[in-house]
């Protein structure tokens, strides 16, 4: 039976875990969800006229947050494109008193081009950017792209992060620069790679990590996304030890929320596999047929399956060039052979899908290879 998301809400709030991850697909409702955790933790924080983050129990970045920022794009004259910033407690607090306008554009030309520069106005109520051509020459007024908006945004929120991470790292309350995080008990990220090219997504994901395993208090992170790549990056990132910032894996819980067909919702424990990584499945199937003694015919068609997506992934042409090489340095002929005529046969009513004791050994011996040389993680064998 499927669960309310103000229940799903209530049980992340109740978990112990430091770090939630949770997978979904667009529609399923993890935006809506983030608002129902948002109301739970602070409901007073959660009204959109007191939007943003001021000494409050939650702070929390979304689509919502790139709403703040428009652009006027001067239809008339196309000549001054201008991003606009909605007045907020949230850019208030950062720009006029924090004043991190420096740190921000460090970030985002980090994340983009060092050349590229966001330049704020003297009330920070609108963002204007410049290009410098190392050669004297510097282009004004540019109307920057989707993924670098999504960028900049990002490094708005990303700088005040950072301040709260290393603020409540000081134990003592009195010694820390601020009062303003000392309520804080959650930071919600919801899907903050919309727009990002691969590269820039990744960087993004590892510096959350970063930060995460860097936080020594007790605040409390929970993420959501539709992106894989994302996800996995997150996840591997956040399952590992490490003894340097003090941070354990055991700290650390994945979810995957599903919509069920009643329009009630399902959050489910993902395991140390990706939750749409069906080469993983296709290994594992493999690998629990072959110690329990149970390979049938079919296995060669799970076998050549993960070849094909893992060749694709490595950028190989065919998936024959990941088969062990013979004395030649070429692939095997007689592996290649075996998996084509096993996942290709078509079967007639007498024909068995039982294996030889020859191809079971071939079956075992190629995924030991495919193991040990493209380095599988096996920690859970």
């Amino acid at each position: 039976m499927g669960k309310t998301l103000d229940e799903i809400a209530q049980e992340l709030k109740t978990s112990t875990k430091k770090v939630q991850l949770i997978y979904a697909f667009n529609g399923t409702g993890k935006t809506r969800l983030s608002k129902k955790f948002q109301h739970l933790v602070s409901p007073k924080d959660s009204d959109v006229d007191n939007y943003g983050f001021h000494n409050k129990k939650i702070l929390y970045y979304s689509a919502f947050t790139e709403d703040l920022f428009y652009w006027d794009n001067d239809l008339t004259e196309d000549s001054n494109p201008v991003l606009h910033i909605q007045p907020n407690a949230f850019t208030k607090w950062i720009f006029e008193e924090q004043g991190q306008e420096g740190n921000i554009a460090k970030s985002f030309q980090r994340y983009t081009n060092d050349k590229l520069t966001p330049n704020f106005d003297k009330n920070y109520s609108q963002i204007t950017f410049s290009f410098e051509r190392g050669n004297e020459i510097r282009e004004d007024n540019i109307k920057i792209s989707k993924g670098e908006e999504s960028c900049l945004i990002w490094s708005i929120f990303y700088s005040i992060f950072e301040q709260v991470i290393s603020t409540l790292n000081v134990a003592e309350v009195d010694e820390r620069e601020t009062p303003n995080f000392n309520a804080l008990e959650y930071i919600f990220i919801d899907d903050p790679v919309s727009s990002l090219d691969e590269n820039h997504l990744i960087e993004l994901a590892v510096d959350i990590a970063y930060l995460i395993k860097y936080s020594e208090s007790e605040l409390k992170f929970v993420i959501t996304t539709h992106n894989p790549l994302f996800y996995n990056v997150l996840h591997n990132e956040l399952n590992s030890d490490n003894k340097s910032l003090g941070y354990k894996k055991k700290e650390f819980e994945r979810y995957r929320l599903e919509k069920l067909e009643d329009g009630s919702h399902s959050l489910e424990i993902q395991g140390n596999d990706s939750p749409f990584a069906y080469h993983l499945f296709l290994k594992n199937e493999i690998e629990n047929a072959i110690q329990t003694g149970q390979v049938k015919k079919y296995h060669f068609n799970f076998l050549r399956n993960l070849l094909e997506k893992t060749s694709t992934f490595l950028g190989y042409s065919t998936w024959g060039e990941l088969l062990p090489k013979d004395s030649s340095s070429t692939p095997n002929p007689y592996l290649s052979r075996i998996i084509n005529l096993s996942s290709h046969s078509k079967f007639s009513g007498e024909e068995s899908p039982e294996l030889t004791d020859n191809d079971r050994r071939v079956l075992q011996y190629l995924m030991q290879e495919i193991n040990n040389t493209y380095h599988f993680n096996q920690s859970e064998n």
